[in-house]
């Protein structure tokens, strides 16, 4: 399918960085190379530094180099691709450097129809947004793509968001979560909408605990200064792992339309129950990371990193009961996990159901049945863990659990999965906001983990530490352990 009555500009700012080299830059190059982007489409980088064109090319030329596998470069494909290439020098505190902008974009076919992708600070968005407006750049077919993260807590993620607001209108803006333009995230709605199997017993009556999971092995990698002011809690619990909690939890909506999907995920994050201080304390864990051994190798701790301060208290681990006050989810935990410097990098999400009411075969272990696991990265999986018959014969009817693989069969092996940034621009071209953030869910979720940043605060001390390659403080283990459950342990 070809979008040219769609045709578009891009105009990314932090085009030199290295989100856009290593993510945006291949996803557009995948959207031209499947015929997706008009012939007059443009795509321009645009940051304070000073680059020729010439230069902007090679470094893009260097990064699909590095990330896009060689089989999938073309070089008919890189030189159409490199035409469409630019670059322009832009201070957003400069209104006279938008001019820059404004000659390189020209009078041309895909005039007024502009995405602008600001991946920059947030503190940047409202700057940028007033300059291209001063500058006549933004018309009723402009969007915008805001990466994250948006404030540092609601009334910060407010004033961003206003300032933007004064620039376009909220159809127009596209808060991005890369999470969401996952392939497995995306089937997920798929296999609980579109089978009789899951979605009547997606309830309190049949599932025990929902658990998700986002770990990484690597620690602060250099940010130390940008790390500290932000946190795990703030980095990754507020924006992706609410966002799938939503996707879990959120009820049937009428249709996919973005405005039904939506309205389903707002209802589940103000369905949240907001914690008091002393609810902080029992239900949600922070943690530094200290020295230890990850990856082979000897690492040392939080505040021992380059830039590091020893009286830091800013969390680089978290675990968290959430409780949904509606029918289908009370009394349902979902716990939520995430850390640097853990054993695996991986992301997941775990449906644990309950057991049978009362089990007729002999005693067995099954603590890896009845529970749905969706894998996110590294790689995507969906599968069902059951309990079978061992084959056989016995003394009695020995049962023993087994995998049901969910994932996409084999007849899609070679077909290339687009990457999460691919989807995403792709859905901003043709301005389907579904896979998207709306303001409302970013400052929902905003209300709630405000709740446990004051809890933090007023019982003021430094987090506990957990060693670098292990799961986490004991804290988060008694946790679960004390409603009579167990993290799942991913193989």
């Amino acid at each position: 399918m070809k979008l040219h009555n769609d045709a578009c500009n891009f105009v990314i700012f932090g085009g030199n960085g290295d989100l856009s080299i290593r993510k945006l830059m291949p996803a557009l190059y995948f959207l031209d190379k499947d015929d997706q982007l008009a012939p007059a489409a443009k795509i321009i980088g645009a940051s304070r530094t000073a680059l020729e064109r010439v230069e902007f090319q090679s470094m893009v030329r260097k990064g699909l180099e590095e990330f896009v596998a060689e089989k999938y470069m073309d070089e008919t494909v890189w030189d159409r691709f490199s035409e469409r290439l630019s670059y322009v020098s832009v201070d957003a505190s400069k209104n006279e450097t938008f001019q820059h902008l404004s000659e390189v974009l020209g009078n041309d076919a895909c005039l007024g129809n502009t995405i602008f992708y600001l991946s920059t600070a947030p503190g940047l968005f409202g700057p940028i947004c007033r300059g291209l407006k001063a500058n006549n750049l933004v018309s009723e077919h402009s969007r915008v793509v805001l990466e994250k993260p948006l404030g540092k807590d609601l009334a910060s993620s407010i004033v961003i968001n206003d300032a933007v607001a004064e620039v376009f209108d909220e159809d127009n803006i596209y808060r991005i979560d890369h999470y969401l333009g996952k392939e497995t995230v995306q089937n997920l709605l798929a296999v609980r909408f579109a089978n009789a199997l899951f979605e009547p017993v997606w309830t309190n009556s049949h599932i025990d605990n929902v658990q998700i999971t986002v770990a990484e092995t690597v620690g602060v990698e250099g940010r130390w200064g940008y790390y500290d002011d932000s946190g795990a809690l703030r980095d990754m619990v507020q924006n992706h792992m609410l966002q799938l909690l939503c996707l879990v939890a959120m009820g049937v909506p009428v249709s996919l339309d973005q405005d039904a999907v939506r309205a389903e995920k707002i209802k589940v994050l103000k369905s949240l129950k907001i914690m008091s201080a002393s609810e902080v304390r029992e239900h949600a864990v922070r943690a530094q990371y200290g020295s230890g051994v990850a990856n082979g190798a000897s690492v040392p701790g939080y505040t021992q990193e380059e830039g590091g301060k020893p009286d830091s208290t800013t969390e680089t681990f978290v675990a968290i009961r959430a409780d949904i006050h509606n029918w289908r989810w009370r009394g349902v935990p979902f716990y939520l996990r995430t850390g640097k410097r853990l054993p695996a990098r991986f992301s997941e999400i775990v449906i644990e159901f309950k057991d049978v009411p009362h089990s007729i075969f002999p005693e067995s272990s099954n603590i890896m049945a009845n529970k749905l696991v969706i894998r996110l990265q590294p790689e995507e999986s969906l599968q069902l863990y059951m309990m079978n018959k061992v084959p056989g014969l016995g003394k009695g009817m020995e049962v023993h659990p087994v995998t049901l693989n969910l994932t996409q069969p084999d007849k899609y092996a070679d077909k290339r999965i687009p990457e999460a940034y691919e989807r995403l621009l792709f859905d901003v071209m043709r301005g389907n906001s579904t896979l998207f953030v709306h303001r409302a869910e970013v400052e929902a979720a905003w209300k709630w983990c405000d709740a446990i940043l004051t809890g933090w605060a007023e019982h003021a001390g430094l987090p506990s530490t957990y060693m670098s390659g292990t799961w986490g403080p004991q804290t988060a283990f008694e946790l679960v352990a004390k409603d009579g459950r167990s993290w799942h342990e991913s193989k």
